[in-house]
């Protein structure tokens, strides 16, 4: 008799899951997220990448009603940690600030990594390079600093990021401008920005070559100048620092950008999720307070629009680092 009754308890809970299965009324499943998400930075703490990934997680956080762990992978030059984020699983759980390295490592040859390996969900921000010296450098211009250099190659080092990386390509791009080999100014390799003003600071390098906005603090304190920016204009909030075509005459620009990406592969689902929380997070106050506040340059691009972002740096930079013999292939 129990027997009877038990087949008969489970053929009709098979009918009932057989007919939601036809009026199209599936057993829902559990909407993402339902864990906590981690967000891999490939460079370490304390500099712009850095704040950027911390803030864009913090507010993240709140939209999509999950924790954000972020998770510092640095070494390699940034390959690290852009590793660790496209060896990830594409569910969601793992997503990572890609920083403009992505379209520099392969063409030194240290990654077969590049910009096609990641799910593209939105750029946040774009920062030009700014020409910093301690502050009680003899140099009060780039003029005076370039003249040093040209006057006496190879007395100077400096530091802001891992050999090849974009703050070494804007040095060696200016250099080259300029009429100087590349390798006249010592590049010393580090994790990023903060350590290489640290270093600056120290006496370790006399060039610190990275954004205004990462060595603001310094700035600001007074043990850090910025003698120019490498941009087409003055930066908004830095009105008295200008730009290296106006103190030498040299049309050079270079500037790193930031943005959130997933491992490829990410169902297209949860990339709109994404993709939608990360606008949110672009056009609320707290974003753009935070990033005025420091100086970080605020630019947008989302999905498709970011991938096709991506490419054209990628590009643009293999042009660049062949012109001044950082490529390798």
């Amino acid at each position: 008799m129990k027997r009877r009754t038990f087949v008969r308890t489970c053929a009709l809970a098979l009918t009932a899951v057989g007919g939601l299965l036809a009026m199209g009324q599936a057993p829902a499943l559990a909407a993402y997220p339902e864990r906590p998400i981690t967000m891999i930075v490939p460079w370490g703490a304390g500099g712009g990448t850095d704040a950027t990934a911390r803030i864009v997680s913090s507010l993240l956080e709140r939209t999509l009603g999950q924790p954000i762990n972020v998770v510092n992978r640095t070494g390699g030059s940034g390959v690290v940690g852009h590793q660790a984020i496209a060896s990830s699983a594409p569910d969601g759980y793992t997503l990572g600030l890609a920083t403009v390295e992505i379209g520099m490592m392969h063409w030194q040859g240290l990654t077969q990594l590049t910009y096609a390996d990641y799910t593209p969900l939105a750029l946040m921000n774009e920062d030009p390079a700014g020409l910093q010296v301690a502050q009680d450098s003899p140099y009060n211009s780039a003029k005076d600093l370039l003249e040093a250099i040209r006057a006496k190659p190879g007395t100077m080092k400096a530091s802001g990021t891992g050999q090849g990386g974009i703050w070494h390509l804007a040095l060696a791009g200016m250099l080259q401008d300029a009429d100087i080999a590349p390798q006249a100014v010592a590049w010393v390799p580090s994790q990023g920005a903060a350590p290489g003003l640290q270093d600056l600071v120290a006496g370790g390098v006399q060039i610190a070559p990275c954004s205004i906005p990462e060595a603001r603090s310094l700035i600001d304190a007074g043990r850090v100048k910025s003698l120019a920016i490498m941009a087409e204009k003055r930066h908004p909030l830095f009105p008295n620092i200008p730009t290296l075509k106006e103190q030498t005459g040299i049309d050079w620009t270079m500037a790193a950008w930031r943005g959130v990406v997933a491992p490829k592969g990410l169902p297209d689902d949860i990339a709109q999720k994404l993709i939608s929380a990360l606008k949110q997070v672009y056009d609320s106050a707290e974003f753009k307070d935070f990033m005025n506040q420091r100086g970080f340059g605020m630019v947008y691009a989302s999905g498709e629009q970011f991938g096709t972002f991506m490419s054209e740096s990628n590009d643009s930079l293999g042009k660049v680092m062949k012109a001044v013999g950082i490529a390798r292939q």
